[in-house]
């Protein structure tokens, strides 16, 4: 079995798999307290799934972008489990996860989210023979991302209300937005696309896999003593 980790922003989300297929999974949001509700949730899911974490083969890990402390809290958790369980490890993006739900429909998707000081973290895919990565994670503005889509096109992730709004104005017909209730990141997801991972040789070393921060974090200076 497999444990999939996603604490990449507020909503947080856990699944148990057997080579990818969901048997059970959680989505819950925990604010700002990934480190602190993480484990009890797992040991919930677990017992949910009838199983326990001896039983679990694999980890997979939501990498980000996303919010510093939730990336840094389950990159942590995966790193620790997969070490001490001897498990293989694999990472996939935030916004791929959103994005894979929506490539049934053969067009470009883009999924988004809020990044703070007026830009928006954003990423292309889009179902061909396999689904790609048309252009990867990046920031940019509203402005710029309606200025860049010239074919009707999915618009999917944690898109602020004001910019759905924005976008519609903006792009008209050419802007496909899902209901909200459609857009919710689902664990179920990345335990699909990280199975693929591993069954593709793409493992990763728990050493080196790093989040995906397309801001770097602030840094506070330290105070001098006199």
């Amino acid at each position: 079995m497999e444990l999939s980790i996603d604490t990449s922003t507020d909503w947080g989300g856990l699944a148990v798999s057997q080579e990818g297929r969901l048997v059970a999974e959680l989505v819950w949001r925990p604010g700002q307290n990934h480190t602190s509700e993480l484990f009890p949730r797992i040991d919930q899911l677990l017992s949910t799934a009838r199983t326990d974490i001896k039983s679990i083969s694999a980890i997979f890990v939501a990498i980000g972008p996303g919010s510093f402390n939730g990336l840094r809290a389950g990159l942590s958790a995966a790193k620790g489990l997969a070490f001490s369980l001897s498990a293989p490890l694999a990472g996939v993006g935030t916004l791929e996860i959103e994005a894979y739900p929506f490539a049934f429909t053969g067009l470009p998707v883009c999924a988004v989210h809020d990044a703070g000081r007026g830009e928006l973290a954003a990423a292309l895919y889009k179902q061909e023979k396999a689904f790609k990565c048309l252009k990867a994670e990046h920031l940019t503005t509203l402005e710029q991302l309606s200025a860049e889509i010239k074919e009707k096109t999915v618009f999917c992730g944690e898109i602020p209300p004001a910019d759905i709004d924005k976008l519609k104005k903006s792009l008209g017909d050419k802007a496909v937005i899902p209901d909200e209730s459609l857009r919710i990141r689902r664990p179920s997801y990345l335990a699909y696309l990280g199975w693929q991972r591993l069954q593709s040789g793409r493992s990763d070393n728990p050493a080196a896999l790093q989040p995906i921060y397309l801001r770097q974090p602030p840094i506070t200076q330290r105070k001098k003593r006199f």
